[in-house]
């Protein structure tokens, strides 16, 4: 196996690992939005939707990490860091928020940070992986 082929595969690897990394990212923000309903509406709302807090931050700590791993060890852009970074950033802000109570900033960047997470997901690296070759 030659050094290219090795990079080939750790830059497909770090590349499949950032693609799950903005999937749970992005599922873990939805369940938010979901719990954030039952949160009005039913008693166990609030324990659901505080503990789905702590699974979303550690969600975008997952995403900075395989941004990280996906730039270093391949050598690819270490622009996904930045957007790793910045959504960890906005994860803090929203618990910040949260913790606060204050629904008026709280929800819309909930919104705003699901929307740039689906919008990670469609240009993260892989996904027209299936339809080529």
């Amino acid at each position: 196996m030659t050094i290219e082929m090795t990079r080939t595969a750790s830059v497909r690897r770090g590349s499949s690992f950032l693609r799950i990394a903005i999937i749970i990212q992005t599922l873990t923000i939805f369940l938010q939005a979901v719990s954030a309903g039952l949160l009005l509406t039913a008693s166990y709302g609030e324990t659901l939707h505080s503990v789905g807090a702590r699974v979303m931050y550690g969600a975008s700590m997952l995403y900075v990490l395989a941004a990280v791993l996906a730039w270093k060890p391949g050598g690819g852009s270490p622009r996904p860091v930045w957007h790793a970074s910045g959504f960890l950033v906005l994860a803090s802000i929203q618990v910040v928020l949260g913790i606060a109570h204050v629904p008026s900033v709280h929800l819309p960047l909930g919104v705003l940070m699901f929307g740039l997470s689906v919008l990670a997901l469609t240009r993260s690296p892989g996904l027209d992986q299936g339809r080529q070759g």
